[in-house]
C-alpha cells in the first residue's frame, strides 16, 4: 500500500529540519541528535528505577506491586551505535503497562567505542543477572522473555539463540538479522524512508570495527544460525515495516524459525517505516504494534 498519511507528514517534517545524512555524522553528533528528539514519556507506572545489572546499567519498570511478575528484558534500537534507556523509555513504559509484567531495559555499551562483541556481552550478562536476581526484582525466574527493536531486535534474537537462561518468548521488532544487507528491500527502500541503506552500512561498519566477527557470523547475523540452533529457540513474534530496508531479512528470519518448528507470529505493518514502534504518539500503528506485541508477550509470561 502507499505510505501511511501520518508517516508521510512525519517524513515531511523531518526533511524540513535538514538533518545531515547519518553516514556523514560522527557517532557523538548522531547520538546528540537522537537525544534531542526524544520527548519525555507521560506514562506512569507503579515503579521505575535505575539499577546495576551485573555491571550493566539498566532500568526496571514494574506495573504493579506484585512480586511474581514475569519479565521482558528489552534491548533498545539504534544500530548498536545510538540509543539508550532514555530514548526508549516511553516504549518500555508502554510495554510494561500493556503486558502487566515487568520490563528491564538494558543500557548496553555502544560501538564504535565498544564494537562487537561488547554490546552482545552486555546483553547476555544483564539477562543472566536478571535471572539470578529475579527475587530482588519481584519477578519469576522461570517466566522471562527477551525483546528489542532494530539492533535491539538483533541482540534479542542472538541472545535467544545463545540461550544463557531459559526463555519463554522473543519479541523481535524489525530486527537486523542479516548484516550483509543483500535483500531486495534494501534496493526498494534504499532511501527516502528515514533509515537508509547507506545508514545501515554506517551502523554495521561501526559495529564490526573491532575486527572481531563478520557479517555472516550468527552472533552478528542470526539469519545465518544453523537449523539446529534455531530449532531450540523460544517462540517468537517478528514485526516488520513495509517501507524498511530491514523488512525482508526480518521476514526471512521468521520463515527460518517456522521451518525449524518454532512457533512464530509474523506481522508486516503496511505503509510503515523503520522506527514506527517508537512513534506511537505520532503514528497510530505504532501504538497498535505495541499493543499487539504486548498481548503476545503477556500470553507467554502469563502461562
Amino acid at each position: 500500500m502507499a505510505l501511511h498519511p501520518q508517516v508521510a507528514v512525519l517524513l515531511e517534517g523531518l526533511a524540513a529540519l535538514n538533518i545531515p545524512a547519518l553516514e556523514t555524522q560522527s557517532p557523538g553528533d548522531a547520538r546528540a541528535g537522537m537525544a534531542a528528539m526524544t520527548v519525555p514519556s507521560t506514562v506512569e507506572l507503579h515503579e521505575i528505577r535505575d539499577l546495576d545489572a551485573g555491571g550493566v546499567p539498566a532500568r526496571l519498570y514494574r506495573p504493579s506491586a506484585s512480586t511474581r511478575l514475569g519479565l521482558l528484558v528489552y534491548y533498545h534500537g539504534g544500530g548498536w551505535v545510538l540509543g539508550s534507556i532514555d530514548t526508549h523509555d516511553d516504549v518500555c513504559r508502554k510495554l510494561a503497562r500493556a503486558t502487566g509484567h515487568a520490563v528491564l531495559s538494558v543500557d548496553y555499551r555502544l560501538a564504535p567505542e565498544y564494537p562487537f562483541p561488547a554490546p552482545l556481552e552486555d546483553s547476555v550478562n544483564a539477562l543472566r543477572w536478571a535471572h539470578v536476581n529475579a527475587a530482588g526484582l519481584g519477578v519469576d525466574p522461570n517466566r522471562i522473555a527477551v525483546g528489542g527493536d532494530s539492533a535491539g531486535g538483533n541482540l534479542a534474537a542472538v541472545v535467544a539463540n545463545l540461550a544463557p537462561v531459559p526463555l519463554r518468548y522473543q519479541m523481535l521488532i524489525y530486527p537486523v538479522t542479516d548484516a550483509t544487507r543483500s535483500s531486495q528491500s534494501y534496493v526498494e527502500n534504499a532511501e527516502g524512508y528515514r533509515l537508509t541503506a547507506a545508514g545501515m552500512k554506517w551502523f554495521c561498519d561501526h559495529y564490526l570495527s573491532g575486527g572481531v566477527g563478520s557479517e555472516t557470523d550468527p552472533r552478528v547475523s542470526p539469519l545465518f544460525a544453523t537449523e539446529h540452533v534455531l530449532a531450540d529457540a523460544p517462540p517468537a513474534l517478528v514485526i516488520t515495516a513495509e517501507y524498511d530496508p530491514l523488512r525482508d531479512e526480518g521476514e526471512n528470519y521468521a520463515q527460518r524459525l517456522m521451518e525449524a518448528g518454532v512457533p512464530c507470529a509474523l506481522a508486516r505493518y503496511s505503509g510503515m517505516i523503520h522506527g514506527f514502534f517508537s512513534m506511537s504518539e505520532m503514528v497510530d500503528d505504532g501504538m497498535k504494534a505495541i499493543e499487539h506485541a504486548a498481548s503476545l508477550v503477556k500470553s507467554a509470561l502469563d502461562a
